[in-house]
């Protein structure tokens, strides 16, 4: 019997795994325009930074949900349930221990172990359970929608972690930023252009995290299982430790989303966690392509500063237009539309 390492099972025999070269790397479309979004204070005012940063804020989920989604085949609704989750854990964690360097970072710290340890529950008791397909989908949600409908009746000073009241769909609010140390007494808060250069940096890194990791011989096994899990398991593939891991790193992703947003705004509701919330990031990751990182960026960026602009006029109007696009692109662009264009006049 043919004892091959299994993760190489999804290769033609004696194909290599293509290494990114540092210069490609750095030559990406997609790293290009991040980088000349650092020079968009210059032509933005305060309030379109915080704009800006709020709508890259969501990215993470999305190249999360783009990695579960696209490359495992793994339809989750429960973005949002980490994402606020994540949201809350730095609020407790910060208000109970001060506003310090140390104490900011170590509650982003602990918001993301946490979405990790629930991640990796959760998605034991699914892969492992032997729950697939769409019913990967009702779980996530149904789990989304406990969470949101329990934050949401902590109003009465019980609910409360320490100095952390939760005050129920009201919300948290009052967290500290994120700092760092400075030269002299004062620390330096990241706000403002700091705010939009920090996430602007972690957006990088993802990005090239993730795109290495579904490059690598993991992400040629993911798609294997996703394109026909049968045959993977029967070539000897664990294909419920390769769901679990990349459902682990795609929550965790949406849960830095959650941290962030939380220190953006300083605030947390449960509404954040609920039904038209979690629909969201699968609109924007089928808009711009389930399989395409950029795609799913650009994408969330650009609905969500439309979302932005309509919502002036009535929340309903967002809400219909983006289920508008996503009928559109389902129906006419299926693989998404930066794929889809791409396709269309780039491809020789």
């Amino acid at each position: 019997m043919n004892t091959t390492d299994p993760t190489n099972a999804a290769a033609p025999t004696g194909a290599k795994t293509p290494a990114l070269q540092p210069w490609k790397t750095l030559a990406d479309p997609m790293l290009l325009l991040i980088a000349a979004c650092f020079f968009t204070p210059l032509f933005l005012s305060e309030g379109g930074v915080s704009n800006f940063a709020y709508c890259l804020i969501w990215t993470f989920a999305a190249i999360g949900l783009a990695a579960m989604w696209g490359f495992g085949g793994i339809l989750s609704f429960g973005q949002t349930a980490f994402f606020g989750l994540a949201g809350y854990c730095y609020g407790v964690f910060t208000i109970n221990f001060g506003d310090s360097p140390l104490s900011t970072w170590a509650g982003v710290l602990s918001g993301l172990l946490l979405c990790m340890a629930l991640a990796c529950m959760l998605g034991y008791m699914i892969f492992y359970g032997g729950i697939k397909d769409v019913f990967i989908g009702i779980v996530t949600l149904s789990v989304t929608l406990v969470f949101e409908t329990f934050m949401a009746q902590t109003a009465g000073p019980q609910w409360a972690i320490g100095s952390a009241r939760l005050n129920g769909f009201n919300g948290m609010s009052a967290m500290p930023s994120l700092s760092l140390p400075g030269m002299g007494a004062d620390n330096i808060l990241l706000e403002g252009n700091y705010f939009l250069f920090m996430v602007l940096v972690l957006l990088v890194i993802v990005y090239v995290v993730t795109k290495k990791l579904l490059g690598s011989s993991f992400g040629l096994t993911l798609e294997a299982i996703r394109e026909n899990p049968h045959r993977a398991e029967m070539l000897g593939i664990d294909i419920r430790r390769y769901q679990l891991l990349i459902f682990i790193f795609g929550s965790t992703l949406a849960g830095l989303s959650g941290i962030l947003y939380t220190v953006w705004g300083s605030y947390i509701t449960p509404s954040s966690m609920g039904l038209t919330a979690s629909a969201m990031p699968i609109i924007w990751v089928a808009t711009g392509g389930r399989r395409s990182l950029a795609g799913a960026i650009i994408a969330t960026v650009a609905l969500l500063d439309l979302s932005q602009e309509l919502v002036v006029y009535g929340s309903q109007y967002a809400l219909v237009l983006m289920g508008l696009i996503l009928l559109v692109v389902v129906m006419a662009m299926p693989a998404g539309l930066l794929p889809t264009l791409r396709d269309k006049f780039f491809k020789q």
